[in-house]
Formats: structure tokens, sequence, C-alpha cells
């Protein structure tokens, strides 16, 4: 394992996000904190408990992870398509560096700054709402493992794009509405039995559902479930990079 070449893939894409705060942090924390204040603490205060917890404290677990599901989308996507636009890709494919490797500097750096966004959020949150965390190690655990799947997913939007509107495409027309359909401001529990059914196709109900349960203990499916649908998802987006990176497929400029 060529510990070198992951630390300078790693570090330079985390440099790229400090380069580039107002964009990588800045942004996405304003919007969720307009979340906030309109959902949590203007509209929360005429609503009901939910499973009893307020509606603003409810909401907390769905908008991180509606945040931290584009963001880690949108960096892993941005950061192996980079190298690609611009041709540096060759440098990276000549030098002595594995697709392991590779895959392992872009995807952490781009989980790391999802954590660090996520978390960011979640100290943000305690401005506007008072929330409590039961397990914040599975918290941790949870938020750890979507910012990984999600990850090599965006990795793999990236290494297939061909320009940057397609970078745009999934997670705006797929992750988006999936993430809002998906609990983050309701218990699907409050919809019609029919739709209930259909919401459990939907991935996104099983990542949120298990987050939200690391802080209040409650749950629309279960949280074994939750855990084994984002790793087999994971899973799923190893053996689609390993795929990629055996066949050459658009791996190079």
């Amino acid at each position: 394992m060529n510990g070198h070449a992951i630390r300078a893939i790693y570090l330079f894409e985390l440099a790229r996000a400090w380069r580039t705060l107002m964009q990588s942090i800045a942004s996405p924390v304003l919007s969720t904190s307009l979340y906030f204040v309109v959902f949590g603490a203007a509209i929360g205060s005429r609503m009901v408990a939910i499973d009893g917890v307020s509606y603003g404290a409810y909401i907390v677990p769905g908008l991180i992870m509606l945040t931290v599901l584009n963001e880690s989308t949108s960096n892993a996507a941005f950061g192996i398509y980079m190298p690609k636009f611009t041709g540096t890709m060759y440098e990276i494919l000549s030098a002595p560096v594995s697709s392991l490797e590779i895959v392992i500097g872009f995807v952490g750096a781009a989980a790391t700054k999802s954590m660090i966004l996520g978390l960011i959020i979640l100290i943000t949150a305690r401005v506007f709402v008072d929330y409590s965390i039961e397990h914040p190690f599975w918290m941790l655990g949870f938020l750890l493992f979507t910012c990984l799947s999600f990850s090599l997913f965006g990795f793999i939007i990236g290494v297939v794009a061909e320009s940057f509107e397609q970078l745009q495409i999934v997670p705006m027309m797929i992750i988006t509405p999936l993430a809002f359909l998906g609990g983050s401001f309701y218990s699907i529990q409050m919809l019609p039995p029919l739709w209930q059914t259909i919401t459990l196709f939907n991935p996104v109900v099983y990542l949120v559902s298990g987050f939200r349960w690391s802080f209040y203990g409650v749950s629309d499916v279960g949280v074994g479930l939750s855990l084994a649908m984002i790793v087999v998802f994971m899973l799923i987006c190893l053996g689609v990079v390993t795929w990629l990176f055996k066949t050459g497929y658009k791996i190079k400029p």
C-alpha cells in the first residue's frame, strides 16, 4: 500500500475544499440554517410533536442527512472529474499508484469533507432548536457510513460523466427528490398505507430513519435493516468502482 500516494491525493482534495470555503462549507451551512429557521422555528412551533419529539428537533437528522447526501456525492464526483477534464489524470495513472489507492484518496477526502460539514450543521442546529442524541456512537457510525457510501457513489458519477452538466443530474434529479420524499421532514407513518408501502422502496428512508433513531430512539423502520441497507449500498458501489478500474471504463481522459 502506497501511503504517500494516498496522503498526497487526500490532502490535495482537502486543500481544494479550504480554497473554496464559501462554496464547500459556508453555502451548505447557510442553506440548512434557513431550513431550521423556516421549518424548525417558524412552522415547527405551530406543529404537534412527532413520536414525542418536537417538530423542530425531529427534522434535525433529516436536514443533516439531506445535506450530507448531496455534498458527499458532489464532492467525490467533482474531485475525480476534474483530473479527467484538465488532463492531470494521466499523471495519476502513470504514477505507481493502484486503483485501490486512488479510490481511498479521493473517496476518503470527499467523505471527510462531508463528515466535517455534517458535524458543523449539527452544532449550528443547536442555535435554532433543542435536540438530544441518545446514541452518539451510532450517530457517528451512521454518518460515517453514509458519507463513505455516497462518496463512492459520487466517485462513480465522476468517472462516467462526460460534462459538468452530467455531474449535477443525479444529485439534483434523483438524490434531492429521494431525500425530500424519504422522511426528512416527516414520519412515513403519517402517510396513507399505500404510500407507506411505496415509500419503503426509497433507499433514503432507511438512511434517515436509522440516523434519526440514533438521536431520539424512534424510527420508521428497523435499525438493523437501516444499517444493512447502508452496507449493501456501499458494497454495490465498491463492486462498480472495482469493475470500472478493471475495465478502464472512461477512467482515462
